[in-house]
């Protein structure tokens, strides 16, 4: 079984998302939404799919990192998130929260043996092709 597939999102705490967001806008050349910035990129093993990689700033107040008290998060694409589960609960890893299913994948959170929060994510790409419709940092 496949498990990690790909980095999903990278996720990091600032004081100014907005003005960071900005920055990286007229610096760098990221196209920024009110998320971040979605790269674009092929899947290797079939060409013709695009794969999404979210970048997004957060207020350095988030909870959304939680029980983490790191600064930063990293989301992992992954293929069959219900059997990877099952695999990491009797591997003993520390499992955050239940499933989640959205019409754009499914999320769960675990931490790593450091503490580090970590989004695992079985994505469906095809919904961020119809809604960002080609507005992505490439």
């Amino acid at each position: 079984m496949k498990k990690v597939t790909g980095i999903g999102g990278i996720f990091f705490k600032c004081d100014d998302p907005e003005k960071i967001k900005s920055w990286y806008h007229d610096n760098l050349g990221l196209v920024v939404d009110a998320y971040g910035s979605s790269f674009e990129s092929r899947n290797t093993n079939n060409p013709e799919k695009i794969n999404y990689l979210q970048w997004s700033p957060f207020d350095k107040n988030t909870k959304y990192f939680e029980p983490s008290k790191k600064e930063f998060m990293i989301n992992y694409r992954v293929d069959n998130l219900e059997l990877l589960v099952k695999e990491l609960k009797s591997n003993g890893v520390t499992i955050l929260d239940e499933i989640e299913s959205f019409d754009y994948g499914k999320f769960i959170h675990i931490l790593d043996p450091e503490g580090n929060k970590i989004e695992l994510w079985e994505p469906v790409d095809q919904v961020f092709t119809d809604f960002l419709k080609g507005n992505t940092t490439k």
